[in-house]
């Protein structure tokens, strides 16, 4: 089963994923690729596999992703043997996209993956003083863009299967956590 939480830049979605694997035995992350610079605190291959832009762009030519997007100036993007990697082992995995990507994958996995959509809101506010508090101190130039695709992303919730107001993070943490387990007693069950 696949697990994905989207949601605007701040929106909480690397905090929950980690609770979730710290807290639930079969669970699993998907680091994205990228050509964004590494941050401060980034481990490879733990949220994130860094390359270059040419060398995203090769991944591309050469038809290794799932889905892309260019967020933020950088590429984003799921890697086809990383995926197929994680789900063969029968773990739960949970992945953070954006909501292009979310479409994406949903439309190319529905045949042979389970998949279950979590959205995470936050108000805009909040989301602005998250931000501004952030460990890698993103310049207001950083914030005003990713804040600039706050409404984008809101208006693409009803593709959703969940959308959680993430205010607390044990609630909801512990919401999430429901969801799985009662999606997996679901996916067990023939109809």
């Amino acid at each position: 089963m696949l697990v994905i939480l989207s949601g605007v830049a701040g929106s909480g979605k690397d905090t929950i994923k980690k609770e979730l694997i710290s807290r639930m035995e079969n669970v699993t992350s998907l680091p994205s690729y990228t050509s964004r610079p590494k941050r401060e605190g980034d481990v490879e291959g733990g949220t994130y596999c860094f390359v270059s832009k040419e060398e995203f762009e090769k991944m591309l030519e050469n038809g290794e992703l799932y889905e892309y997007d260019v967020h933020h100036n950088n590429y984003y993007g799921t890697s086809k043997k990383l995926l197929n990697e994680k789900i063969a082992s029968g773990k739960i995995i949970v992945k953070d996209i954006d909501v292009n990507g979310t479409e994406n994958l949903k439309r190319l996995l529905k045949d042979d993956t389970k998949v279950v959509t979590i959205f995470l809101r936050v108000p805009k506010e909040e989301l602005q003083r998250r931000l501004e508090e952030r460990i890698d101190k993103p310049s207001p130039d950083e914030i005003k863009l990713r804040l600039n695709r706050f409404d984008y992303e809101e208006s693409c919730i009803d593709q959703y299967d969940y959308v959680i107001k993430n205010n607390d993070l044990e609630k909801s943490v512990q919401i999430i956590r429901t969801i799985i387990e009662n999606e997996l007693r679901v996916s067990k069950t023939e109809f």
